[in-house]
């Protein structure tokens, strides 16, 4: 029996990372055991990456954790999600890894955020620090061969690639009902700017001054209040009042209607920490056709022109031409939504994911 510390959030919040991280952990294994240590240092998604008083005694509660795990279960594997290149994340898992990892005999890093082996460190000092918490790991995952190597940028002794995979939801509801109306574009994220939602809208301009009948659909949380303020001003001045409309955070069958009832995916990300998106997963089992990103990880995911459009980050005028296609063609949008139906089933179920996470524990 391989028993293994397993470190990471659950939700709340919903971000990509902590919704896998808790798939992985109601996956059944063979000869597997995972000892949970929860990672809570952020309840809403717009206070990742912000220190707290709260967050100092959580820390020192979650090496306590990994302690009495390794200790009293003897489990000597540590699995561990390392931060993106963000530094007060970055200082957390210094802060963890440095007091634990050398208790175990093996460590498994999963780079659901991707990129951290390319942040600029400047202080010797505090670079030492960073090598001592991140390079020599027994095994590294990745989500895609695109993302930045970053098990072998840190010295891992093995890398693999493992995509995610995630239910078939579309059974557990009815199906859609053709609706009257403008076709529906859906957004989803953490809202922020390098998630591509100032983008989206310089795009909706774009395709209203052509006379396009559309909505935007936006959902997810804004990272702050004055990037609230300043995307809602922005809708005002780009006169989208109307076109544009703010779901909030869904969840549940709310979430899932909101796929569902959507004709067109819109994901322009160039997010620093970006590896994979789970929503793009989450729209090809809803059969969307997909605009999205040359950026990370994606280009594994969405084959361009079969299952949608790759366009250039920041890049407006590009990312308006593809949604005017898909606007304006019925059958295209059918046609590719049905392509990436067809890909989601055959290649990122989540028995896919959970068999490959079970074989990587055994033999790692």
């Amino acid at each position: 029996m391989r028993k293994i510390v397993f470190v990471g959030q659950t939700p709340p919040p919903f971000g990509g990372q902590a919704i896998m991280i808790e798939k992985i952990l109601q996956g059944t294994y063979k000869d597997v055991m995972l000892y949970h240590v929860r990672m809570s240092f952020s309840k809403e998604m717009d206070e990742i990456g912000k220190a707290s008083l709260s967050k100092v005694f959580h820390l020192f509660n979650v090496i306590a954790k990994i302690y009495y795990f390794r200790i009293f279960k003897r489990a000597n594997i540590l699995y561990y999600p390392p931060a993106g290149p963000d530094k007060v994340p970055v200082i957390r898992d210094i802060l963890i890894l440095i007091s634990t990892r050398w208790l175990f005999k093996k460590v498994i890093f999963h780079f659901h955020a991707g990129g951290l082996s390319q942040m600029k460190i400047t202080n010797s000092f505090f670079h030492l620090l960073y090598r001592l918490a991140y390079y020599n790991a027994d095994c590294a995952i990745l989500l895609s061969d695109l993302n930045p190597e970053d098990g072998s940028n840190l010295k891992a002794k093995k890398q693999v690639t493992i995509p995610y995979g995630i239910e078939d939801q579309t059974k557990e509801l009815a199906e859609k009902q053709i609706a009257k109306g403008p076709l529906k574009i859906l957004f989803v994220a953490i809202i922020k700017e390098s998630k591509g939602i100032l983008i989206a809208l310089e795009a909706c301009r774009l395709l209203q001054e052509k006379g396009m009948d559309f909505t935007l659909n936006v959902m997810g949380k804004f990272e702050s209040l004055e990037f609230e303020q300043k995307v809602k001003s922005l809708v005002e001045k780009l006169n989208l009042k109307g076109k544009v409309n703010f779901l909030g955070v869904l969840s549940g069958n709310k979430k899932l209607e909101a796929f569902r009832d959507s004709d067109i995916f819109c994901f322009p990300t160039f997010f620093e920490s970006e590896s994979f998106g789970v929503v793009l997963l989450e729209a090809m089992q809803f059969s969307l056709p997909i605009v999205t990103t040359k950026w990370r990880g994606i280009p594994s995911i969405i084959k361009n022109e079969e299952t949608g459009f790759l366009v250039e980050p920041k890049n407006a005028f590009d990312l308006s031409l593809r949604l005017e296609t898909l606007l304006k063609d019925e059958k295209l949008r059918k046609t590719m939504g049905n392509a990436g139906r067809e890909l989601f089933v055959k290649k990122y179920s989540i028995g896919n994911f959970h068999k490959n996470m079970e074989d990587l524990f055994l033999t790692c």
